[in-house]
């Protein structure tokens, strides 16, 4: 009996663990792994720095790998400021995320042009899954001796101008969500895909 009970289960413990190292691969002995967004206007990669920003990596690419960013909205455009995105499927809706992680905005990395940084709420350490794309110098957004500033953890590789285009697309304030800044015409992010090692 015991021995049929095993027989039977060990498929399924063979499936679980796939997908537990599925879930837990984010090549954490890469320092700086890279990241393709595949959007409904083209395709953005992103080189990430894990050197200064390994909380933040680890969390982002653990959402990659684990499909949350997949079919998935942008729904924060403002021309001359970001490109925000990473939280609303598309029913415009939040994703359920894991618990928020420790602000690492103290770590040299500028809110520039190109870069990818996480967004938060107002508090300093409530980043989860949403992240921005800075399209212009935004070092507003960097700390200061009063301020926490909101961490950047990686810059565009290749795609820039599919990242300008989308900034320039037209926005309304969302009724739906009571939003501001939302595009007119859904940008989706059709699939995240952590790129295999060089």
């Amino acid at each position: 009996m015991k021995s049929w009970i095993l027989k039977a289960l060990a498929p399924i413990s063979l499936l679980l663990a796939s997908q537990l190292s599925y879930a837990v691969d984010i090549q954490p002995n890469t320092l700086y792994p890279q990241v393709e967004l595949d959007t409904s206007m083209g395709k953005i990669v992103v080189e990430l720095d894990r050197t200064r920003a390994p909380i933040t990596v680890d969390n982002f690419l653990t959402y990659v790998v684990k499909g949350h960013y997949d079919n998935t909205l942008f729904h924060r455009v403002i021309a001359d400021f970001v490109v925000q995105g990473g939280g609303l499927d598309l029913n415009k809706e939040e994703r359920p995320t894991a618990e928020p992680i420790v602000n690492e905005s103290g770590n040299g990395l500028s809110n520039l042009t190109g870069t990818i940084a996480m967004a938060r709420e107002g508090e300093p350490h409530t980043a989860t899954s949403q992240f921005y794309f800075n399209v212009v110098d935004n070092e507003k957004l960097d700390p200061s001796s009063r301020r926490w500033g909101y961490a950047v953890f990686g810059e565009v590789s290749s795609g820039m101008e599919v990242l300008q285009a989308m900034s320039l697309v037209p926005t309304e304030f969302n009724t739906k969500i009571e939003w501001p800044d939302f595009p007119v015409t859904d940008i989706v992010l059709k699939k995240a895909t952590l790129l295999p090692r060089d």
